[in-house]
């Protein structure tokens, strides 16, 4: 297949006469574009009517994969010169973390939060980590529920995952029926929009499945793609992580932040709400009655000022249980230099 890459326009000349011809040079592109370090995680890779499925085993690199999405789709095209692949789907096999895996249910717990951060000119922090980590409310819950199930099914086996594995919870989540995929890639549900956890247990336990859900209720809106002020989400669902501001502020371990960003983070400091605020089905959002969702009292009342002046110790003893310990003291810190004045060096 790497001699491919060298013939790539004469194959891609006959590719529209021949579904071979154009799978061969995808899967050629595809291991070209993410290398031999993901390559080797990956247990299968085949095109299905423009949409490149790849099939992983390990958690590490199945999170990896999920982050590159965007850049890898265009990357794609751009070494293949056509639009052969629409999107890349990435799935997993259930028995691959399950031994006998007959059933995936899909559970959301809603996070939506009412209260609001009192100063209006303080950084901005994203819903979901007003209270406790949700990982391990929701861990807690998941191994309830399948005690639960035993007590009343008898001795089945299963395994609870939230964004810890390999699991690719969305899709998931609409073949269970709950929701489809809004242009943001975020789960959209009818009744209470899209500020919801979701949740997976893998079981060997036989239940009939649920319809999936066939439609997409996005319509033609694109309030989400106008909204985004770093030109992250692109049509046709395609999200370019790398220039997501939640991936900046929390999953961007260097210390640097591109200074193409600046000015555009509209003062998030950790995560980013903007393009589930804007969405119109989150109207019906309800305010979450889960206690450990309940808002960290700093979270809600820190000035800018007070968040500058808060050293180490009092943030880790403030937020030990928080989801903000992800991003650090120091990027937090990082954040909230850059929001102000564009500066990344941490003194």
């Amino acid at each position: 297949m790497d001699n491919l890459i060298r013939t790539l326009p004469a194959i891609l000349s006959a590719a529209a006469a021949s579904e071979e011809v154009a799978e061969a040079a995808c899967l050629a592109a595809w291991k070209h574009v993410v290398g031999a370090g993901l390559s080797d995680h990956v247990i299968a890779v085949e095109l299905r009517n423009q949409r490149l499925v790849v099939v992983v085993e390990d958690r590490i690199w199945q999170r990896q994969l999920e982050l590159m999405r965007g850049q890898l789709l265009f990357r794609l095209n751009s070494l293949l010169g056509h639009n052969l692949v629409k999107s890349i789907e990435l799935r997993v096999d259930p028995t691959k973390l399950v031994p006998g895996a007959k059933s995936v249910i899909t559970l959301l717990l809603n996070y939506y939060q009412s209260e609001k951060q009192e100063d209006p000119d303080a950084p901005k922090i994203s819903k979901y980590a007003y209270g406790k980590d949700y990982h391990e409310v929701i861990r807690e819950k998941l191994n309830h529920f399948l005690q639960l199930i035993k007590q009343n099914i008898g001795d089945i086996h299963g395994r609870g995952f939230v964004d810890s594995a390999p699991v690719l919870e969305r899709s998931w989540a609409v073949r269970s029926g709950a929701g489809w995929i809004g242009k943001n890639g975020n789960l959209i549900t009818k009744q209470q929009g899209s500020y919801f956890f979701i949740a997976t247990l893998i079981t060997d336990l036989d239940l009939v499945a649920d319809d999936a859900f066939a439609k997409d209720y996005c319509g033609t809106c694109r309030k989400c793609i106008d909204a985004c002020p770093t030109k992250a989400i692109h049509e046709n669902k395609v999200i370019d992580g790398s220039r997501c501001i939640s991936y900046f502020t929390i999953e961007l371990k260097d210390a640097v932040i591109p200074t193409e960003m600046q000015d555009k983070f509209e003062n998030w400091m950790f995560g980013c709400d903007i393009c589930q605020d804007v969405c119109p089905w989150n109207r019906f959002s309800k305010p979450t009655n889960e206690i450990a969702f309940k808002p960290v009292p700093e979270i809600l009342n820190l000035s800018t000022e007070e968040w500058e002046h808060l050293n180490e110790e009092a943030f880790k003893k403030i937020f030990r249980s928080s989801p903000l310990r992800r991003a650090k003291y120091k990027g937090i810190q990082r954040n909230l230099k850059f929001i102000k004045n564009g500066s990344t060096v941490i003194s």
